[in-house]
């Protein structure tokens, strides 16, 4: 097994030099765990070495470990959600990243409803308007927020993005900012932005989240 202590440390690290030098504190910016594939074992070691929240894609992935772990940590939803997961999803994770279209505003709304209660999410939005992935474009995000603004039980907090695929992490750097540009001009506070790869100039470009797995967990299996 890796040394997900020492990994976890230098992630902290990392992000604490990324936060110092765009004038911000590491403590501004919550380190999501992205155990997705990852077994529990490995798991159980980043939370005893203090991660505070965890991240799956896939809802039968989350219930099985929820089931094992319990909650020593948050759990963030980070893919795609189908509406016919919306149920279980509701009930196992503390925040969705991944609205990404009314359809699936709605659905939320209807079931956290019939719970009677609020669920948190992110906006996805599709920054580079990629016909490979989810979320709503940048030029339509005011519309959109004003419809979700109207339901009861589903709060959007800020934004997420998954940017295009770069050689170098400085090339997302205007992906990120105009995720931050997006969300200033909504009055949102929480971005979610930057995976293994790239968090350190999504850090210095204002993230509050970032998505970390490998450089925590080690390769993927």
């Amino acid at each position: 097994m890796p040394d997900i202590s020492a990994n976890l440390a230098r992630v902290r690290e990392r992000i604490a030099r990324a936060a110092e030098r765009a004038g911000r504190r590491a403590d501004e910016v919550v380190l999501i765990g992205v155990s997705k594939t990852v077994d529990v074992e490995r798991i159980r070691a980043a939370v005893a070495a203090g991660v505070k929240a965890l991240g799956e894609n896939r809802v039968q992935e989350a219930k099985a470990k929820i089931a094992e772990l319990g909650r020593p940590a948050a759990w963030h939803q980070i893919g795609h959600l189908q509406t016919n997961k919306v149920k279980d999803a509701i009930e196992l994770y503390d925040v969705i990243h991944s609205l990404d279209r009314l359809e699936l505003a709605h659905e939320l709304e209807r079931r956290a409803a019939a719970r009677g209660q609020v669920v948190e999410t992110l906006l996805q939005v599709n920054v580079a308007a990629e016909a490979s992935k989810g979320g709503v474009a940048p030029d339509a995000v005011g519309e959109t927020l004003d419809v979700i603004g109207k339901l009861a039980h589903v709060h959007v907090s800020g934004l997420m993005t998954i940017p295009p695929e770069v050689e170098r992490p400085e090339e997302a750097r205007p992906w990120f900012r105009r995720l931050r540009e997006l969300a200033e001009r909504h009055g949102l506070r929480q971005l979610s932005m930057g995976m293994s790869g790239d968090f350190e100039v999504a850090v210095e470009e204002g993230a509050t989240m970032v998505r970390v797995g490998t450089a925590i967990f080690g390769p993927r299996a």
